[in-house]
């Protein structure tokens, strides 16, 4: 009976993965021929999409503080297209949007509507407040709970000192109307019923959720430091090209193919289980990102690779605690069910703080952060899933098929513990010096008149050239016949290429270019591509796309996120010591891959802000394991008589060597494709990576756990020195 029911299962789960892989192969197939509709929505690196150029209306020159607070408002504006679109400034008074995914310029602007001036005002004209004041607005749904009668609003959200006004005049023009202008055209006329304190108001009466929703745009549109209008909108190609993606799928499809291999090998009959979840986990997350139309970029793809890896490391945790519950003498059976159970702390902890992260980094980040925050969470919820759920029904299944012997499972003997601790000083110092060498090297380039580290255009900034040519090049063929001429100009090979839709117009964007570079530029392409001075459109100022304020938001959402994840861990352990060795382990890994930045030169952009991220959730995962097995450890050592210290750490690293390096391992071979096989862009975001993983399992094995020790060490000194330093009671005595 036990058998029939396993087949059955096996069975099932065997046709989840045929049915999951025929749909996503449709996916994959869709996304690279970058249909929206049957593939995965793809950003602006990826495959382009919609550029509208605004121009501040008015005679006087906007003050660089207004041009930088409304690009802000616009950037969280157009976020509700993507999390992905870009906002920049273009020269002096041009603002540019760029919104991924979308091939229809008029949609947009029907959608986004022209920014304009919006006001307040009181019945007899007076303006007491302008857009400045609002935060936000949105359309939304009221059910009246007497009658059941549903009515449409838009609820709006006023800035504190915008709270403050509204609080004076509500109260002031109380029962009498508060109408608002747009463009000088009153939209609304609401009645003010109540004084309005807190900020948040309603504003009813609309006819249909569609109304409210329109009404809510223009205020929204309205409710930027400056009047703008439309000055041009183009579609506009992919950053990358198209040998980005399909080298990016490719290089995936080979990396999960060698890690199925690698997990057979190493674990047997559970690695069987293990690379058919995978599959499932895979299929599970491209349906997600189609279903739900979550943009993939290229640091989205950081948290897909990251989510891999988790999802590899909690079945390598578990498969590790049955091979040494089969070691300790227990049956097959016996040894699954408790492998899982010894298992689940770890990777609930490990999870729980990643996930923190993620959480943390969407709530409080803007821009790519926030879709690196989505991919992450999605990854680590279904990575769970399927490691705890999926993979246990999978091995239960197998065992009930007849797969009873050792041999299938493995065996692992308790083993002599290494002495890590011994070697802690030597590894603190080699760190000490990497770090070191990365803040000399920055102090070198600063010296040297060079930026300290090699910053893109999205965080400084550059110029911005269109071309029309007279060939219509792909972008692959720009990169390779017509940018090496560029770099040579700019002694910077961080050059970004995009063509115009329906043209053969192309746009090149570089580091800031002096006068005497952009005429050699135009002689250039003259000389060597046939265009003439008149094809080349007059070369414009941009703007970094990673303003400050996003830049701003990226630092606070690490932060908060790493704040977070210390007070759970603190939480999960019962001791603060656990969570400041995760957080220092943390921090020396983030400036381990900063010094590499800074000494090999490559180029800091979004893809920058997304490998920091993807080493955050690594590091911790890595560190937790670790220290989960040390609280076990101590745990059965609490009632000896002496508690040797040095041992249960040693013992506890030694007992987790095999998941640090086998994790290490999978995780260093989905980045280490993509690497070989990728685009140069693609490698400047991998190379990296392949370094944070490296030194998040070098700081997890050698680092966080003789933080740890010198920590509680040092504490139980003290402890011992206080008692002995307490005065004993003397016995008074008889006479």
């Amino acid at each position: 009976m036990k058998k029939r029911k396993s087949i059955v299962v096996f069975v099932i789960l065997l046709a989840i993965v045929a049915l999951l892989g025929y749909y996503c192969f449709g996916i994959i197939r869709g996304t690279v021929a970058k249909d929206s509709d049957s593939g995965i929505k793809l950003g602006l690196d990826l495959a382009g999409g919609v550029s509208i150029t605004y121009q501040v209306v008015g005679d006087e020159e906007p003050s660089s503080e207004d041009m930088s607070d409304t690009i802000y408002q616009l950037q969280q504006r157009v976020s509700a297209y993507s999390t992905e679109a870009e906002v920049y400034q273009v020269g002096d008074d041009r603002i540019t949007v760029e919104i991924p995914g979308v091939t229809d310029a008029n949609e947009i602007l029907s959608e986004l509507g022209s920014p304009g001036s919006l006001e307040f005002q009181t019945p007899d004209g007076e303006v007491y407040m302008t857009g400045e004041y609002v935060a936000d607005a949105q359309a939304a749904t009221t059910t009246n709970s007497t009658t059941g009668v549903t009515s449409y609003c838009v609820e709006l959200t006023l800035t504190d000192e915008g709270a403050e006004i509204f609080a004076e005049y509500t109260e002031e023009y109380l029962n009498d109307y508060l109408p608002i202008y747009y463009d000088g055209e009153c939209i609304t006329y609401p009645e003010v019923q109540s004084v309005i304190s807190s900020g948040v108001a309603q504003i009813t009466g609309m006819d249909s959720y569609e109304d409210a929703e329109i009404l809510a745009t223009q205020i929204r549109s309205g409710a930027l430091t400056l009047e703008l209008e439309e000055l041009q909108s183009e579609v506009v190609g992919a950053k990358l090209g198209s040998q980005a993606l399909s080298t990016s799928i490719i290089a995936a499809v080979i990396g999960i193919l060698i890690i199925i291999v690698f997990m057979l090998f190493a674990y047997r009959i559970p690695g069987l289980a293990a690379a058919i979840a995978l599959l499932i986990y895979t299929g599970i997350l491209l349906s997600i990102l189609h279903l739900y139309h979550i943009t993939l970029t290229l640091p989205s793809i950081a948290g897909i690779i990251l989510s891999i890896g988790m999802a590899v490391d909690a079945n390598v945790i578990i498969f590790a605690r049955i091979k040494e519950e089969i070691g300790a003498g227990k049956n097959v059976s016996t040894a699954i069910t408790s492998g899982f159970k010894k298992a689940f702390s770890a990777i609930l902890d490990g999870n729980i703080t990643t996930l923190i992260a993620a959480v943390v980094l969407y709530l409080r980040g803007s821009g790519s952060v926030r879709g690196f925050a989505i991919t992450l969470a999605l990854g680590i919820i279904f990575s769970m899933f399927t490691a705890l759920v999926i993979t246990r029904l999978l091995l239960k299944s197998l065992y009930g098929l007849g797969f009873h012997d050792k041999k299938f499972y493995g065996e692992k003997k308790a083993r002599e513990p290494i002495n890590f601790l011994g070697k802690r000083f030597i590894c603190i110092g080699i760190s000490v010096a990497v770090i070191a060498a990365g803040f000399i090297g920055m102090g070198a380039h600063k010296a040297g008149g060079s930026n300290v580290l090699n910053f893109s255009l999205e965080f400084m900034g550059g110029t911005s050239t269109t071309v029309t040519f007279d060939t219509d090049y792909t972008i692959e063929e720009i990169d390779e016949e017509i940018v090496p001429y560029i770099e040579e100009i700019t002694g910077d090979s961080n050059i970004q290429t995009q063509k115009v839709s329906d043209s053969t117009d192309v746009i090149f964007k570089t580091r800031s270019l002096t006068l005497d570079e952009r005429e050699e530029l135009v002689t250039v392409l003259e000389e060597n591509f046939g265009v003439t001075e008149d094809d080349i459109a007059e070369s414009q100022n941009i703007s970094s796309t990673i303003s400050g304020e996003m830049r701003n938001d990226a630092i606070w959402a690490v932060i908060i996120a790493t704040i977070c994840m210390l007070i759970y861990i603190w939480f999960r352990f019962k001791d603060i010591r656990f969570a400041g060795s995760a957080v220092i382990a943390l921090v020396h890994d983030a400036l381990i891959v900063l010094a590499f930045y800074a000494l090999s030169r490559t180029s800091v952009g979004t893809t920058f802000i997304a490998c920091m991220l993807t080493l955050v959730g690594y590091s911790i995962n890595a560190t937790i394991v670790i220290f989960d097995r040390i609280r076990e450890n101590m745990a059965l050592e609490a009632g000896s008589r002496e508690l040797d210290l040095k041992h249960v750490v040693n013992n506890s690293i030694t007992q987790t060597l095999s998941r640090s390096i086998n994790t290490s391992l999978t995780t260093f071979i989905m980045v280490f494709v993509i690497f070989i096989l990728g685009v140069s862009s693609i490698r400047e975001f991998t190379g990296p990576l392949m370094i944070g993983v490296i030194c998040g399992a070098y700081s997890s094995v050698f680092l966080t756990g003789s933080i740890w020790y010198m920590f509680k060490a040092r504490s139980l000194k003290k402890q011992t020195a206080q008692i002995e330093a307490k005065p004993t009671k003397s016995k008074k005595k008889k006479k």
